[in-house]
C-alpha cells in the first residue's frame, strides 16, 4: 500500500455489505416499494432556499430517482446528477423526459464519476449519511475540487436521537457496518464542515402526504456557503 486512496479502498472493503452499487440497484429495482423519498417530490428545504441562491450550475450527489434533480433543472440550473445505482438512474431519466427537464445524469461513484466543476450548487439529499466515516475526507475533497468559490452545498442527513446510528467512529471499524446510515448532531455537522459559512442548519419540515414537496422531521437540512 503507497497511496491514501489505496488506503480508504482498504477501507471500504469492510462495509461491503452496507455499500456497493450492487446494494443499492436492488433498492431502487423495486419501484413499488413504500420508501417516502420515492415520491416525485423535491426537498422543501431545496424549495424554500432556491429562490434566494443565484442561478447557474448544480450538481445532484446520490441523486437517485432524480426528484431534487429536476426540480433543479425546471428552475432553471444547469445540471449533472450522479448516482451509483443504475437503476436509479434510468428511473431518473425518465422522470425527467417526463418533465421536460433537461439534466445530464452519470452512472457511478462520486468520487470517481462526478465531472468537473465549478458549480454554483452542490446537493446531497441522503448520500452523505450513507459514507464511512474516513471518506468524509473522500467528500471534502470533491467540494473543493468541484463547489465554486462563493458557491453553495446543501446537504440531507440522519439527525441523533431519531434516525441512523450513532455508534462512534472507532466503533465502526471494531465491528464493521453502518447501520443503514450515520447519525448526526449539528455540532457534528458543523464541525466536519468547519471551513463553510453556515446559511442555515435546522430539522426538515414535516410535510403531509398531500403535500408537494417532501419533509421528514428526522433529518437535519443544512445550506452552507464557500
Amino acid at each position: 500500500m503507497r497511496t491514501v486512496e489505496e488506503l480508504l479502498d482498504l477501507l471500504d472493503g469492510l462495509f461491503e455489505r452496507d455499500a456497493g452499487e450492487a446494494r443499492w440497484d436492488r433498492f431502487y429495482a423495486d419501484r413499488a416499494r413504500p420508501v417516502p423519498f420515492f415520491a416525485a417530490k423535491p426537498d422543501e428545504n431545496l424549495v424554500a432556499r432556491l429562490p434566494d441562491l443565484p442561478w447557474g450550475r448544480a450538481l445532484d450527489l446520490g441523486c437517485g430517482p432524480g426528484r431534487n434533480a429536476v426540480h433543479l433543472a425546471r428552475a432553471g440550473f444547469e445540471v449533472d446528477a450522479v448516482d451509483l445505482s443504475p437503476s436509479a438512474v434510468d428511473w431518473a431519466r425518465e422522470r425527467a423526459r417526463e418533465a421536460g427537464a433537461d439534466v445530464r445524469f452519470h452512472v457511478g461513484d462520486v468520487f470517481t464519476t462526478t465531472p468537473d466543476g465549478p458549480y454554483d450548487l452542490v446537493y446531497d439529499s441522503g448520500l452523505f449519511h450513507h459514507l464511512p466515516p474516513h471518506r468524509r475526507i473522500s467528500y471534502l475533497a470533491l467540494l473543493d475540487r468541484v463547489l465554486a468559490p462563493g458557491g453553495h452545498f446543501g446537504l440531507v442527513a440522519f439527525a441523533a436521537g431519531e434516525m441512523g446510528s450513532e455508534r462512534p467512529d472507532a466503533d465502526l471499524y471494531r465491528t464493521p457496518a453502518l447501520d443503514g446510515g450515520l447519525a448526526y448532531t449539528a455540532e457534528s455537522l458543523r464541525a466536519v464542515f468547519a471551513d463553510f459559512e453556515e446559511v442555515e442548519l435546522r430539522r426538515m419540515n414535516d410535510e403531509p402526504a398531500d403535500s408537494p414537496h417532501y419533509g421528514e422531521p428526522f433529518l437535519w437540512t443544512a445550506l452552507f456557503r464557500r
